[in-house]
Parts: C-alpha cells; sequence; structure tokens
C-alpha cells in the first residue's frame, strides 16, 4: 500500500496530476481520509482549497499546513509514504524532516547549472539534519524530435551525473524531455499507468526499483 503526500503548499499538483477532485471526508476520530485513485491514497493542500485560489501565508503557517497534512490525515496501514516536496531548503523540507523519521531522500533536477545549484543545497540539507540521500535523478534529461527521432540535451547533458560525482551519490534514473509525459500529467493520467510499455513509462519504473532497492528493509 503506498500513500502520496503533496507537500507544496503553494503550488499543490498532485490533484490534477493524479485526476482527483473534492474535500476529504472526515473519521469519526476527525482525521481526513485520503482521496484514491489508482490504487494510491493522496493527500494535497488542494483537497481543502478552490482550485484557482491563491496561498499567501507566511512560514509557520505553511509548517502548521504540513504538520496537519502529516499527523491528522487517515493513512491507514502503509508500506511507504512518498512525500512530494518543493524545490529549496524552506519550510517544508524543516517541517517533514523534524515531524516523521524518514527512510530517505531523493534528489530531482534538470541538468542546467542553475537548477543544480539548488539540488545540492537540498542533497546537503537533508546530510545536515540525518536523512539518508537515495540518489538523484536527472529530469529532462534529453528531447528526441517525435518526426526525426534526433536527440538534443537541452538543458545539458550530463549535469546530475557531475554533481552525483561530487557528492558521492548515485544516479537513480533519467527521465526524458517527452511530450506523452506533459500530456498523460495535464490528463491526469500518469504515464505508466496509461502507457506501460512506453520508454518513458519504463524510465520511472525503473527508478522506482532503484529507490525500493535502497530503502532499509522494514522491521517484521
Amino acid at each position: 500500500e503506498v500513500g502520496l503526500l503533496d507537500a507544496d503548499i503553494y503550488g499543490p499538483s498532485i490533484p490534477k496530476m493524479m485526476n482527483l477532485k473534492g474535500n476529504p471526508e472526515l473519521t469519526p476520530k476527525n482525521l481526513m481520509r485520503p482521496l484514491k485513485n489508482y490504487g494510491i491514497a493522496c493527500m494535497s493542500m488542494g483537497f481543502l482549497i478552490e482550485e484557482t485560489a491563491p496561498i499567501v501565508w507566511r512560514g509557520l503557517m505553511v509548517m502548521s499546513a504540513v504538520e496537519k497534512l502529516l499527523r491528522q490525515v487517515d493513512w491507514g496501514q502503509l508500506d511507504c509514504l512518498v512525500i512530494d516536496m518543493p524545490p529549496g531548503t524552506g519550510d517544508v523540507q524543516l517541517s517533514v524532516s523534524q515531524n516523521i523519521p524518514i527512510a530517505g531522500a531523493v534528489i530531482v533536477s534538470t541538468p542546467q547549472d542553475v537548477a543544480l545549484l539548488d539540488a545540492r543545497k537540498g542533497a546537503e540539507m537533508f546530510r545536515k539534519v540525518h536523512v539518508p540521500v537515495l540518489g538523484l535523478v536527472q529530469n529532462m534529461s534529453v528531447f528526441q524530435c517525435p518526426k526525426c527521432k534526433h536527440e538534443t540535451h537541452i538543458f545539458g547533458a550530463d549535469g546530475v551525473r557531475d554533481l552525483a560525482k561530487t557528492l558521492g551519490l548515485d544516479i537513480l534514473g533519467d527521465v526524458p524531455l517527452h511530450v506523452g509525459i506533459r500530456e498523460t500529467c495535464d490528463s491526469g493520467q500518469p504515464v505508466v499507468i496509461s502507457q506501460p510499455q512506453s520508454d518513458a513509462a519504463k524510465a520511472y519504473l525503473k527508478i522506482a526499483m532503484e529507490i525500493s532497492r535502497r530503502l532499509p528493509v522494514p522491521p517484521s
């Protein structure tokens, strides 16, 4: 059983990507029930506000919201809770790392230098708060022209790989810059569900397997 927590308070995107709408129901113990699709229980700030409503909050309010999403949700018996965090090293990352034990962090970055600056800070932050960094994922690694199949490294070729070597971390995989990924995300039909035999889906599944191999074995 897998749960997915959207911890991007200012820009929640999981509701759209997972094709979920509506407000969570409450249990008799006044806990929120996650919304579920594709067999995955999901919770997001996007379920609690209007889709177009901006969230204009200071840090303390963000930290309070993250704590509620962690502790006031009836997740049930999960084998794994995946937490999608915003970029950077701000209140969300600090709140999550202080509130629950984390088995490992995965740093996702595009290969260009500007993005790698934040990726490196993210890895160093998790190390500082004693969260194991399982590895890095290179996002938008290559674009293949759908007509001529020519490949172009729009954001650079090996920036994340070079950073991984510098930090002594593993590369968990590459996600291509592909129109199919964009289309399936926008339609709320993840590519691993809607196009499971595609190269894009296989890239995600490979990364998932690499992450799974590095997670500690839960006590029996």
